[in-house]
């Protein structure tokens, strides 16, 4: 998984550069992360589900064998961590 903080004083990372394997061009600069790359690989996973399954909170607590409202607080607190990065 992508390191998203620095392990010695637990700030959050930047992209500083990007390299095409194909011809060897690079980009730098100071880029933030995308929010969804701060998830945990389990919550981008869940993400990831959802929008395959429509959005259907129902088709998503079918598929993972759990409760609708156990889903829906799954979805929250991932909303939850998505509203706290953006600031």
């Amino acid at each position: 998984m992508l390191p998203t903080y620095c392990p010695s004083c637990h700030a959050q990372l930047k992209v500083k550069c990007l390299k095409c394997e194909s011809c060897q061009t690079e980009v730098s600069g100071s880029y933030d992360l995308p929010v969804l790359a701060l998830l945990s690989s389990e919550d981008q996973q869940f993400i990831l589900r959802f929008v395959i399954n429509s959005g259907s909170l129902k088709e998503m607590a079918s598929e993972l064998k759990l409760s609708y409202p156990t889903v829906r607080n799954m979805l929250n607190e991932i909303i939850h961590k998505i509203d706290r990065n953006e600031k």
